[in-house]
């Protein structure tokens, strides 16, 4: 709720989005949004979360985590097995995660 108040983003929804690049990869955007008709809305942790058609198909088995990859080094990642290029994350040797 703290990034909504210093984004200034009261009334907004957090946006998520996905598409597929020319590689098939999918690309992900995060951001504060007005509700459109084409829209998916849910309320999650108390912050509304729109998501349109498009993506919603591209993001249906996807995870969104925050997590810290580097001592205080914070990040949002997508884990998404949609994505030709998803690693799952029991498959990545240690020490190179």
């Amino acid at each position: 709720h703290i990034a909504i108040q210093q984004a200034d983003a009261k009334g907004l929804g957090l946006r998520i989005a996905a598409k597929l690049a020319d590689d098939r990869s999918i690309q992900y955007a995060l951001g504060f949004d007005e509700l459109k008709q084409e829209d998916q809305a849910a309320i999650i942790d108390g912050i509304p979360v729109l998501i349109d058609s498009l993506s919603r198909q591209l993001l249906d088995e996807a995870v969104l985590d925050f997590v810290e990859l580097e001592p205080s080094d914070f990040q949002f990642v997508f884990l998404n097995p949609l994505d030709p290029h998803y690693v799952p994350p029991a498959a990545i040797p240690p020490g190179n995660d």
